[in-house]
């Protein structure tokens, strides 16, 4: 269970929804050791957050525990969505915990959302790779083309290929690079949005623990800032691509920047 996370399913606001998939990882896999990670190194915080005045074991969390995955990803993430949907339709806000960034297309299918909103090194804007179009390098295009997003902002973004780039470069996409992160703010009008975090748009000096590093990247006060000013506007959250190649501490940023979107998204309410 995740630390604080002690509500009964029936009344939560926030699901917790564990999602070990790890079948598409192109460099360093471990990804489904991810959601029981983050719990484990989420145990060392504080229950009270003084920016907010509040205890997170009073924000109606919930840890609904792992959808046990398989190898076959459009069926996985089907099943995925399902329990996704359920946490909508109780209306609380699903938490997805993974695993690799391929989960996210259950949360944005259970979410329905008009904007994606990532943090990234990544533009996961590819069709395919290697050959296979479930990659967890395809989620961003995947979220446009397939699952109803209008528009998809990535932050933090710093390689793709040729393809990749010029996809960002029409108007359903906006690529923030690492040195502007700081100064982006969010402007969704009366938008739904989902907020995903690759655990990868650090730099790897503060989460070596992902599969495909890339130098570089934000701090994670930067990443904290990005999470506080987007959770009062979102409707659904994950936080990916953590593994076990590390001692905590890409385990240890997740689970922090899970508790700060809960703190933000629940003092905005």
């Amino acid at each position: 269970m995740f630390p604080g996370a002690i509500t009964d399913r029936e009344v939560a606001s926030y699901v917790i929804v564990g999602a070990p998939l790890d079948i598409s990882t192109s460099f360093q896999p471990g990804t489904r050791f991810g959601p029981n990670r983050i719990r484990q190194f989420g145990g060392s915080f504080d229950d009270y957050d003084r920016r907010t005045d509040q205890f997170f074991t009073e924000l109606s969390v919930h840890d609904a525990g792992d959808v046990r995955a398989w190898d076959d990803a459009p069926e996985y993430i089907e099943w995925l969505t399902g329990s996704v949907r359920d946490a909508v339709w109780d209306d609380a806000v699903p938490l997805l915990v993974g695993g690799e960034h391929t989960v996210t297309a259950a949360g944005v299918a259970g979410v329905e959302p008009d904007v994606f909103v990532c943090l990234d090194a990544h533009l996961d804007l590819r069709k395919e790779y290697d050959g296979n179009e479930w990659s967890h390098a395809t989620i961003t295009r995947r979220t446009l083309d397939e699952l109803g997003v209008e528009r998809a902002i990535v932050l933090g973004a710093r390689t793709g290929s040729p393809e990749e780039w010029e996809r960002a470069e029409q108007d359903d996409v906006t690529v923030v690079p690492p040195e502007e992160v700081s100064e982006w703010e969010p402007d969704f009008d009366d938008e739904s949005v989902y907020l995903s975090v690759d655990i990868d748009a650090a730099d790897p000096a503060f989460a070596p623990g992902t599969g495909t590093k890339e130098p570089f990247g934000l701090t994670s006060r930067e990443m904290r800032d990005v999470v506080r000013s987007v959770a009062p506007h979102a409707d659904g959250f994950d936080v990916v691509e953590v593994n076990d190649r590390d001692d905590g501490q890409a385990a240890t940023l997740a689970a922090k920047l899970l508790r700060e979107f809960v703190f933000s998204h629940a003092d905005a309410r």
